[in-house]
Order: structure tokens, then C-alpha cells, then sequence
């Protein structure tokens, strides 16, 4: 038998899926029987996420919750911007700034950070203002409504997820070099990807300073290689077995360093 059945458990909230349609009734019938509980039909909506099912694949976005962040914190009426952040945008401790409302503030990263659980897109600059919650700015305030703006046009972007993507496995890294002005360490960050579709992104400042940036890079390589190995074996329950899978790197001398056998 081919067919699989494939079960999400959140605390009192249970997703469920299968190749074969008996399989799902069965499961349901059973829990029922076993639990009480009712049966909410078609996955549509799970934790502030949005699920369209159609027969070329799935669409995950957030833009209710989008529109009511946006309008939570009154932003209805900004201009909307290109970017979540200018790149010429460095925040630091800012210790001579205005300060702000710490409440508001630590509100606005916490609905942001949610939201990134569909939007990639605002991973890094989300993450760039959270390290400042302990004494907000101005200058970090502003950083933060910019996201917010930028939001504004870009309420209905998600993540798509074709129904005849291949299942290779490809990993995409970076760090910078003392990107931090405050203590100077850098900060990483990974996509990976299965086929065409991102099914995980990460971005973190580490806890240490490195020296060069062919160190910053290599280390950063080698844990994403560790993070491989257990997706590798979580695939392996799934019946996909992946041989060979590739680390996308921009960094000429880690490369090579990860090529030699010393």
C-alpha cells in the first residue's frame, strides 16, 4: 500500500490528511469515536494562517491578519514603501534618541514576528528591530513602521506551493562580517528550499564574533549541514530518500575550506 495519512497535532487542534480518501474517514471516525470533538471540514484556516486548496496546489498568506495589525496600530492611511528596509538603514543602540512607548513597541514586533510565519520577505528587517525591545528609540520606532508600510502593499503575498514540485532539497546561506554596530558580531541567515518552494527560513545574530569573513561564512555552513541531517531524516519517514543535497554559498574561501579533507 502506497498511500500515506499524515497528522498535525497543536494542542487541542488536529490537521490531518491523506492520498486516499478512506484513510482520512477512517482516522476522523475513530477520533470521534475515541475524543470528543467535531470536525471543521475543508482546511481553509489554522492559527491566523489562510489555506486555498485548489487543484494546481496550496496558497498560505496571513492578509486578514495583515489588514488587522495594520489597522491595530493605525497605519491605515501611510504611504506604503518598496522595501521593508532601506539598505543603507544600520540600527544601533541609538543611546542619545527620544524614547519611546515600550509597550506599543514590543506589541508591533510580537504581531510581526507572527506574521513572518508567512512572509520570508520581512524575516531579517523583523529580527533587526527586535535586538532594541529593552530601551526603543525613535530611530527604531520608525524602522519598525516602515515594515508596517511596506505591508500596506503587499497585504495578499504568500507562499505557494505547486502541487508538481520536485523534491530535491537545496539549502541557501549567508552571514556578513560584523554586520552588528552595536558588539559587532554578524548575523546568518538560511532558505531552504524542497523543489521551487521555501519551506523554511531562518535569520539570528550569533553569539560570537568571528575574525574574517571566510570564518563567518564556514561556520555558518557547517551548522547548516547539521540542519540538513535532520531534514534529510525526516524526509527518510516520508519514503524520500535524498543522496546528494547541495548548499548554496556566496563565499569563495569557505567553500573551498569545506572541500578540503584537513
Amino acid at each position: 500500500m502506497n498511500d500515506i495519512l499524515l497528522v498535525k497535532i497543536y494542542v487541542d487542534d488536529i490537521i490531518f490528511g491523506s492520498t486516499n480518501d478512506s484513510l482520512y474517514k477512517e482516522f476522523s471516525q475513530d477520533m470521534q469515536y475515541e475524543f470528543e470533538m467535531s470536525m471543521m471540514g475543508e482546511f481553509k484556516k489554522f492559527l491566523g494562517l489562510q489555506i486555498k486548496q485548489t487543484k494546481n496546489g496550496i496558497f498560505i498568506n496571513q492578509s486578514k491578519y495583515c489588514k488587522d495589525l495594520i489597522h491595530r496600530f493605525g497605519m491605515e492611511n501611510a504611504k506604503h514603501m518598496d522595501t521593508p528596509m532601506s539598505t543603507a538603514c544600520y540600527l544601533d543602540k541609538d543611546e542619545t534618541g527620544q524614547s519611546v512607548d515600550i509597550k506599543k513597541y514590543r506589541g508591533m514586533i510580537g504581531s510581526l514576528l507572527y506574521l513572518s510565519a508567512s512572509r520570508p520577505d520581512i524575516m531579517f528587517s523583523v529580527c533587526m528591530c527586535v535586538r532594541f525591545q529593552a530601551n526603543p528609540k525613535e530611530s527604531h520606532l520608525s524602522a519598525v513602521k516602515r515594515i508596517m508600510r511596506y505591508l500596506l502593499g503587499t497585504i495578499n503575498i504568500g507562499l505557494w506551493y505547486p502541487k508538481n514540485s520536485t523534491c530535491n532539497l537545496i539549502w541557501y546561506s549567508d552571514s556578513d562580517f560584523a554586520g552588528c554596530k552595536t558588539d559587532r558580531r554578524r548575523t546568518c541567515g538560511t532558505y531552504h528550499f524542497i523543489g521551487f518552494v521555501v519551506v523554511s527560513w531562518h535569520s539570528k545574530k550569533q553569539n560570537s564574533v568571528v575574525l574574517s569573513t571566510t570564518e563567518a561564512e564556514y561556520i555558518f555552513v557547517g551548522s547548516c549541514c547539521a540542519q540538513i541531517l535532520w531534514m534529510k531524516q525526516q524526509l527518510s519517514d516520508y519514503g524520500i530518500i535524498l543522496d546528494h543535497i547541495p548548499i548554496r554559498c556566496d563565499n569563495t574561501s569557505a567553500i573551498n575550506l569545506s572541500k578540503s579533507l584537513v
